[in-house]
């Protein structure tokens, strides 16, 4: 049976009650009603049947029915989680599950919409933010970063850590490497095939890989290699869905990251949510707007869609557990893909909304999702 759990932001603390609603002066809870655990799975092949158990539906976490969870980060140094939010940032107890702090503009945020989080190997974390640079935490101590430190835009969507301590940064101006002993801002913006960064990924060897409107974009440190949709990248419009206007150079005064027009879903397959290196052979999965989840493995790009089991072909998130299963939030719920089964969850069993829009896998082996609304725990 599904738990809901209210997580509430105000300017002193987060509360969470089991069973109970938490009033919001720009917003009111919708009321939640129970659902059974079922899992819609598509079978790829016969071999499949025999398959490990399905994680399913552990808990439901509400923050507000208007406010988007746009990104999730485990801390495992301490077994924490970190939500960030369009109102501010929750920091979670993974071993009870408790609240622990709530940080909005008081605490130290630049801006409390909250589009990425990194942690670094010092335990510092860095909260990218929409329109307000980067505040950076630990131990009740925060600083701000804007273009006047070298940062490359206000505006900053994802981090990754390199391999030489160094820090990766995605803003919609470029991408900045940050030397954190010097704190020094390198920006690249002519290298990558666009300048609007949203997905980051550093795979074993230290390559850099980055998801744009564009296109993907990789370093080695020498040299940069660029793919866009005429290179493979995202699967054709079989569906004959409209391109997406809401993107593209002109266009920042009216971005809102919506991917609708007239209340239907549009087309971009340039257009990369995430990127996330595979554990198992460093090969790269990236998720499309219209185009499904992209896999660039032994030189090539191969595309999963609803044709093959994914839930929605607008890809926000991708995430990898433990097992080398791989996670993919859609427009259209969560799927889970191990190579040869897919499963799929939605708000009709359990999810908490049904936009995608982060995810996160704890050492314990549960899932996180982000959605409008709140986050929802799956496990076995």
């Amino acid at each position: 049976m599904t738990k809901f759990h209210y997580l509430c932001i105000t300017s002193l603390s987060i509360t969470l009650f089991l069973g109970s609603g938490c009033s919001d002066k720009k917003t009111t809870e919708p009321k939640q009603t129970m659902v059974t655990q079922e899992v819609t799975t598509v079978e790829k092949s016969a071999a499949a049947k025999e398959i490990a158990p399905v994680e399913k539906v552990l808990d439901t976490f509400s923050v507000g029915a208007q406010v988007y969870v746009r990104s999730l980060a485990v801390e495992e140094a301490k077994n924490h989680l970190w939500i960030g939010t369009s109102v501010g940032v929750h920091e979670i107890d993974l071993e009870n599950l408790s609240p622990l702090n709530t940080f909005t503009r008081e605490h130290g945020l630049a801006n409390e919409y909250v589009f990425g989080i990194g942690i670094d190997e010092d335990g510092y974390k860095w909260f990218g933010t929409n329109a307000g640079g980067i505040s950076r935490y630990k131990d009740d101590e925060w600083k701000t970063f804007f273009p006047m430190h070298g940062l490359a835009d206000y505006w900053v969507y994802s981090f990754a850590n390199a391999k030489d301590g160094g820090l990766w940064v995605g803003t919609w101006a470029g991408a900045n490497y940050v030397d954190r002993k010097t704190e020094k801002f390198t920006t690249y913006v002519k290298e990558l095939v666009n300048e609007w960064v949203y997905g980051l990924a550093v795979d074993s060897k230290g390559v850099a890989w980055f998801g744009t409107e564009g296109g993907i974009s990789r370093f080695d440190g020498k040299n940069w290699v660029s793919w866009t949709h005429e290179d493979g990248l995202g699967a054709a419009n079989e569906t004959n869905l409209p391109f997406s206007k809401n993107t593209g150079l002109g266009t920042r005064s009216r971005h809102d990251l919506g991917v609708l027009s007239g209340g239907l879903a549009t087309y971009n397959p340039n257009y990369v949510f995430s990127v996330v290196v595979d554990q198992r052979d460093d090969s790269i999965w990236a998720g499309t707007w219209g185009g499904g989840v992209s896999h660039y493995i032994n030189g090539k790009w191969e595309n999963l869609t609803t044709a093959d089991g994914l839930s929605g072909n607008i890809v926000y998130s991708v995430a990898q557990d433990k097992n080398g299963v791989l996670w993919f939030g859609t427009d259209r719920g969560l799927t889970r893909y191990d190579g040869k089964s897919w499963h799929i969850w939605n708000t009709h069993n359990g999810l908490s909304g049904r936009d995608v829009f982060a995810l996160a896998t704890t050492p314990n082996g549960d899932i996180w999702a982000g959605t409008r609304g709140g986050v929802t725990r799956l496990g076995l």
